[in-house]
């Protein structure tokens, strides 16, 4: 399962309005999830703004998550979902996180971000489960 930037975030701040659905749904999903650098940097970044912008970075440490980098094929496949998409926009995280699930034959992910996962296509053009 991919995890995303939203669940990982809501997770660590309280006053979001996921973060009881998403402690909630966390124990059930951390042991199958893989995540990216980009989301990762994505995740550091906003944490910034609580003045824990090392928070995310930690969290996936100590539940051991891997979290994995795109090669330069990767990166090409990057840069072509992010055009193809260009209308929702798909930003660089999600565009990785599409790259992996193409590599790995994953097609389930753990985001609040239901607008672009709902339209992204992984593979051959399946379309993603998502939780929660």
């Amino acid at each position: 399962m991919l995890l995303d930037t939203g669940p990982l975030v809501a997770v660590l701040d309280a006053r979001d309005q996921w973060h009881e659905r998403c402690v909630a749904a966390f124990p059930e999903f951390v042991y199958r999830c893989v995540t990216t650098e980009a989301v990762v940097a994505e995740a550091c970044h906003l944490a910034l703004r609580g003045g824990r912008a090392w928070a995310p970075l930690e969290l996936l440490l100590t539940a051991r998550i891997p979290v994995l980098g795109i090669e330069g094929g990767g990166h090409r496949r990057a840069a072509g979902l992010m055009e193809r998409y260009q209308e929702l926009p798909m930003d660089y995280a999600d565009a990785s996180l599409v790259a992996v699930a193409e590599g790995l034959g994953i097609s389930t992910v753990f985001t609040l971000d239901r607008r672009g996962f709902t339209a992204y296509r992984h593979g051959i053009g399946g379309r993603f489960t998502l939780v929660p």
